[in-house]
């Protein structure tokens, strides 16, 4: 299993930037940030300093989306850095959130990502693509390669992930809710013709070290919050009990009463009061060293090949000094070196 940090772009800039560094330092091999250019600076001109103060990391957004940026400026920005740096960036994407609600817009189609991926991916891979009617090509990289990976958690948008993505993103750790995803986007990969073998899943969640469960739960209370966005939209389309998806995932929205994107992601959030312990515990991964190894080797054994922990708390240091001498080496170990 690989380990990668999800980072908001909160000033200072540089801050950020270390601890990308020292999430290498840590053996971790992804530092992802938010992309929502309203509420926090711009992930891309951080993405250059990162990669300029490391070595083998791999950088990208969590997720960008198809209606912010021009899809050919998009492509641009990762086979510049491609360029720069070696092919060490990687496209998170999604119908938007954040970024386009914070401007009073909405997400985009399904449709509309597809076609995204295809122009976004093909561009950053060196190919020709049609936009407009145009063929296209950028012949200043031809050696850039860019995979996408796509963030879903509905019906729809896992079965485009599994037809479409290099590899799919769920932002949750509950473990029923996992293994119902990724048999959803491997049926997908497979009815496609695809090998659903080869699309890596990436799990994305807070992650806190230590004993102090009451503490973590209000610290890491807002991704509930962040989650019951996607839930809510969920609902609406499929209904709470219409089967599509599992009770697991759309019960706790029952007492959601609206959410206020001025503190998304935010530690201490008063809107996400909704969500109870329980659903902090089941989506996060809280608790003692030894609870995240035991998490995480069950995530790896249901097919995880990456945890993404979210670093939105008060305690960015220590758990990322925890993974590194703990976590990370427990749940990678390999076998003796001699018998």
């Amino acid at each position: 299993m690989d380990f990668g940090i999800v980072l908001q772009t909160d000033p200072p800039a540089w801050r950020v930037v270390e601890l990308a560094r020292q999430a290498e330092l840590h053996g971790f091999s992804h530092a992802w940030t938010f992309d929502s250019h309203l509420l926090w600076e711009e992930p891309f001109v951080i993405y250059s300093q990162i990669l300029s103060t490391t070595r083998r990391i791999v950088v990208g957004p969590m997720v960008t989306n198809p209606a912010t940026r021009d899809w050919t400026v998009t492509a641009s920005l990762f086979a510049t850095l491609n360029e720069m740096f070696g092919n060490r960036t990687i496209c998170g994407i999604g119908r938007g959130d954040s970024a386009v609600r914070v401007t009073a817009g909405r997400p985009t189609t399904l449709a509309t990502l597809r076609e995204a991926i295809g122009v976004i991916r093909g561009l950053a891979n060196g190919e020709v693509v049609t936009v407009n009617g145009t063929a296209l090509r950028f012949r200043w990289n031809p050696s850039s390669r860019l995979e996408v990976w796509v963030a879903a958690y509905g019906p729809k948008a896992l079965a485009l992930a599994g037809e479409v993505g290099d590899g799919f993103i769920l932002q949750m750790a509950d473990p029923d809710v996992i293994a119902w995803s990724i048999a959803a986007v491997r049926a997908a990969a497979e009815g496609a013709g695809r090998d659903p073998d080869a699309l890596a899943v990436c799990v994305a969640a807070p992650a806190y070290v230590g004993d102090d469960l009451a503490h973590q739960y209000d610290q890491c209370r807002w991704f509930g919050g962040m989650v019951g966005n996607h839930v809510a939209d969920i609902v609406a389309r499929y209904g709470e009990n219409g089967g599509a998806v599992p009770r697991a995932l759309t019960d706790y929205i029952t007492g959601r009463t609206g959410y206020d994107y001025n503190e998304h992601g935010r530690a201490g959030s008063a809107h996400t009061d909704f969500v109870p312990d329980e659903i902090v515990d089941r989506f996060c991964v809280l608790g003692p060293v030894e609870r995240h190894v035991e998490r995480l080797t069950a995530m790896r054994d249901l097919g995880v090949d990456q945890f993404a922990l979210y670093l939105q708390h008060d305690a960015k240091d220590a758990t990322l000094a925890a993974y590194g001498e703990h976590v990370i080496p427990a749940v990678s170990r390999a076998g003796l070196a001699a018998s």
